[in-house]
């Protein structure tokens, strides 16, 4: 059964990586015998992976870059959700290593794990953050001592698009900026339809 079912999840997870700027890579689970058994059965897991077609499969931990991680690990969320009862799912920066419409496809992804669960996202980049449901701006300030994080929900559509325009541009947010994070805020919810 284990063996079958980690041919069906690196199947499903490799078909994921495809569309996360990975295509031609893939996923293998392998099941390493182990001498005796322990708490977790008669073998050992490797999750061995290669980010493109062209390299050969390595261990998760020793061959994917830090972006690659995080990509990964997102596609084996998407795919374990649909079977598992986790209701809250967070995300630290996993579009870490990531632009453009990748990051977009992983705000899409994000969204349609939402349909299922409570996704928390940390992100700094629009593309993604422009497919929640509901966003917060956390800033942190602080001392030699003391740091302190501040979370602001942003519940108005201007505050909102507001923040995307920052995320955007940084510290010099002009008109077209607004209009570019307005466009993405409409494009995303659009898609949620």
């Amino acid at each position: 059964k284990r063996e079958l079912a980690a041919h069906d999840l690196e199947a499903r997870v490799t078909e994921v990586m495809q569309h996360l700027a990975m295509t031609g890579g893939r996923l293998e689970i392998a099941l390493e015998p182990l001498a005796t058994a322990a708490s977790h059965g008669f073998e050992q897991i490797e999750f061995r992976v290669a980010s493109h077609p062209k390299q050969p499969q390595g261990p998760l931990a020793r061959v994917a870059s830090g972006g690659e991680l995080s990509r990964i690990a997102l596609a084996i969320q998407v795919v374990t959700s649909e079977v598992g009862a986790v209701p809250t799912l967070v995300f630290d920066e996993v579009d870490a290593g990531i632009g453009g419409a990748v990051a977009a496809t992983v705000g899409r992804l994000m969204q349609s794990l939402g349909d299922r669960r409570q996704v928390l996202c940390v992100t700094h980049l629009p593309q993604v953050a422009a497919f929640a449901d509901a966003h917060y701006r956390v800033t942190k300030r602080g001392d030699a001592t003391t740091v302190r994080a501040d979370v602001e929900a942003l519940a108005a559509a201007g505050t909102r698009i507001e923040e995307l325009a920052r995320m955007l541009a940084g510290g010099a947010i002009t008109a077209k900026t607004r209009a570019h994070a307005k466009e993405m805020l409409e494009a995303a919810r659009r898609a949620a339809r």
